[in-house]
C-alpha cells in the first residue's frame, strides 16, 4: 500500500517521543525550527511510562517503609498493616498521568505530532523520509524533513533459553505493575534496575535473592561503592550472590525453579517472581535503520560524537546509541543535535562528566572516573583517594546511614629538585562516588567539580550548611586538600 505523501517539509522529523526525542523537539522549537514528532504510543517513552518515573514512585513507597521499619530506633511505636494494592497503583499512576498530561500539552504546543509507528525510508531523490503507520491500521502517511532524528529508545534484554511469561518470569516493563509484592523474588542481574527492584520489594516483605554473573554488584560503579552496597543489602537480609551463572529456569504451578552455579557449585532457588534485569538493548528493529546501513552488529546506531550518522541528514540520540543509557544523557544528546541542526556550535556531550545514579537503598551516585580508571589513565603515583564516612556526619547518623563520599583526584606535582618530596595534596578532581541518603541529589555539586576540573582546596573553601548531608561533600574536599575537619 502506497503512503500518502505530505508536501510540507519540516526542519526536523523526530522518530520517538521519549526523553531523547522530545529533548530534540523542544530545543529545536525553542530555536525557531519547525518540528514534527512521530510516536506510536505515549509521549514520554519508557522513562515516563515503564521505567524511571513508575519505579521511583514505588521506590519512594519503599523508602517510607524503610523508615517505618526503624521506627523503634526513632522512638516511635508504629505498626504496618500491609499494602493497599489499589492505593499503591493509584499513587503510581497519578504521578505518571500528571507528568504525561503536562508533556502532551507541550508536545501539542511545540510540534506537529503524528501518532503511529515511524519507519525510515529513502525517497527517490535520496533523502530520508518517515513512513508513519497508525496503530489503528489507518492510512500510512509520509512525513518529510530536512533532518531526521531516530530516538526510538530501548527494550529489555532477555536471556536465551529463559522464557518470559509475563507473570512469573518478567522483565522490568512487566514487573513494575505489581499491586502486592511477591513472597519470594529472584532478581537476575545486579545493575541499576536489578538493585532498585531488590530495594523496592524487600521492605514490602519479600525475600529477595539477587543473582549476578560478575563478581560484584553495580559492576560499572567504583569498586568501593559496589562493596558497600552489597554489604548493606546483606545486612538488611537481601541475599546477594555474585559470580553466579543462571543455568535454567522452569515454572511449575506458578513457582519458578532456578538452577544456578556459584563458584562451580550447583544450587537451586525457588521463587514466586523472577525478574530478568540484565540491561536494555537498542530498539532499532523494523525502524528502517538497518536498511540504511547505520547499525552496528549489536543493533546500535553508529554516529559521530555529535549524533550524526554517515547518512546525510540522519541523526540519532538516546538509547539507540551505545552511550550512557540514562534519560538525562538522552536529554543532553538531544539538545546537542537540535543545536547543531540550528547552526549552533554546541560541543558533544561529555559522558564522563554525566552523573550516574541508582535509586536503591542506600542510594549510589557517581560522576567522572572510578579509582581504577584514574589509576589506569594517570598512574598509581599520580592519583590520590580521599574517603569521608557518613558516620561522621550528623544527618548521616540521624538517617542511620553508613555510606561515604569518595573523592578521586590528582595528587599534585612533586616540587622540582626535591627528591622524595611528598606530592602536594589537592590536584584536580577526577571522580566522585557517593553511597548514602540522597546521593542522587548530592551528586550535582560533584558534577560541577569534575566538569570544571576544580581542585579540592577550591571546593573546600565553599561554605556548606550544617547540619546537612551536603556538608559531607565539603568535609571530603577539605580532607582531600589536606585539611581534614571531623573525619578520621
Amino acid at each position: 500500500m502506497s503512503a500518502q505523501r505530505s508536501d510540507h517539509l519540516h526542519d526536523i522529523v523526530v522518530v520517538g517521543g521519549g526523553p531523547g526525542g522530545y529533548a530534540v523537539a523542544f530545543r529545536a522549537a525553542a530555536r525557531g525550527l519547525d518540528v514534527a514528532l512521530v510516536e506510536e504510543a505515549e509521549v514520554g517513552g519508557t522513562c515516563l511510562h515503564r521505567g524511571c518515573i513508575p519505579s521511583k514512585s514505588i521506590l519512594h513507597v519503599a523508602e517510607v517503609l524503610e523508615e517505618l521499619h526503624r521506627a523503634e530506633v526513632l522512638g516511635l511505636k508504629l505498626t504496618f498493616d500491609g499494602i493497599d494494592g489499589e492505593g499503591l497503583d493509584a499513587f503510581r499512576r497519578g504521578v505518571i498521568d500528571g507528568l504525561h498530561k503536562g508533556l502532551e500539552f507541550l508536545v501539542g504546543k511545540r510540534t506537529t505530532l503524528h501518532r503511529g509507528r515511524g519507519r525510515l525510508v529513502r525517497s527517490d531523490d535520496g533523502t530520508i523520509e518517515v513512513e508513519v503507520t497508525p496503530a489503528d491500521g489507518g492510512e500510512v502517511t509520509t512525513v518529510r524533513g530536512r533532518h531526521t532524528v531516530l530516538a526510538t529508545g530501548s527494550t529489555p534484554r532477555t536471556i536465551p533459553g529463559i522464557d518470559i511469561d509475563g507473570e512469573v518470569v518478567q522483565t522490568s516493563d512487566q514487573a513494575l505493575w505489581f499491586t502486592q509484592p511477591p513472597e519470594r523474588a529472584v532478581v537476575i542481574g545486579a545493575g541499576a534496575i536489578g538493585m532498585e527492584f531488590a530495594s523496592m520489594w524487600h521492605p514490602m516483605g519479600s525475600h529477595v535473592t539477587v543473582v549476578e554473573a560478575l563478581d560484584r554488584v553495580l559492576p560499572l560503579e567504583d569498586e568501593a561503592s559496589s562493596t558497600a552496597l552489597a554489604k548493606a543489602y546483606r545486612r538488611r537480609g537481601i541475599d546477594v550472590r555474585t559470580s553466579a551463572k543462571v543455568l535454567g529456569v522452569t515454572v511449575e504451578q506458578g513457582v519458578a525453579h532456578l538452577d544456578i552455579e556459584v563458584d562451580g557449585a550447583a544450587q537451586r532457588l525457588e521463587a514466586d517472581r523472577v525478574l530478568v534485569a540484565i540491561g536494555r538493548g537498542p530498539n532499532t528493529a523494523d525502524t528502517g535503520a538497518a536498511e540504511l546501513g547505520v547499525l552496528d552488529e549489536r543493533g546500535f546506531v553508529v554516529t559521530d560524537d555529535l549524533g550524526a550518522t554517515a547518512v546525510d541528514g540522519l541523526w540519532a540520540v538516546g538509547d539507540v546509541r551505545p552511550t550512557l543509557a540514562l534519560a538525562h544523557a538522552a536529554f543532553a544528546e538531544g539538545f546537542v543535535v537540535a543545536d547543531r541542526i540550528a547552526g549552533e556550535d554546541t560541543p558533544a556531550v561529555d559522558h564522563v562528566h554525566t552523573p550516574r545514579v541508582t535509586y536503591c537503598h542506600p542510594e549510589v551516585a557517581s560522576v567522572g572516573l572510578t579509582e581504577a580508571e584514574a589509576r589506569e589513565q594517570h598512574g598509581d603515583d599520580a592519583v590520590a583517594v580521599t574517603t569521608y564516612s557518613l558516620k561522621a556526619n550528623a544527618k548521616g547518623i540521624i538517617a542511620g546511614s553508613d555510606g561515604f563520599v569518595k573523592v578521586v583526584h590528582l595528587a599534585g606535582v612533586v616540587p622540582t629538585g626535591a627528591p622524595g618530596a611528598v606530592p602536594s595534596p589537592g590536584g584536580p578532581v577526577l571522580g566522585v562516588h557517593l553511597v548514602g541518603p540522597h546521593a542522587t541529589d548530592l551528586i550535582g555539586e560533584a558534577t560541577l567539580a569534575t566538569a570544571w576540573e576544580a581542585v579540592p582546596a577550591e571546593l573546600a573553601a565553599i561554605t556548606h550548611a550544617h547540619p546537612s548531608l551536603y556538608e559531607a561533600m565539603g568535609e571530603a574536599f577539605q580532607a582531600a586538600a589536606g585539611l581534614p575537619f571531623h573525619g578520621h
